[in-house]
């Protein structure tokens, strides 16, 4: 399976889903670090670092 940007989003949000099951009181943390993955994938940043 190749990952592609379209991918990466979903995984993260799965590994964020499951880290605020485990520990709750990171929601904050990890939304914040979510929502600025995400903003950085939508303007193609991430392409343009080759990651």
């Amino acid at each position: 399976m190749v990952i592609t940007a379209a991918h990466v989003p979903a995984i993260v949000a799965l590994i964020a889903g499951i880290l605020i099951l485990i520990m709750p009181r990171l929601l904050n943390f990890i939304v914040a670090i979510y929502l600025i993955f995400v903003g950085l994938v939508g303007m193609g940043l991430l392409r343009w670092l080759h990651l």
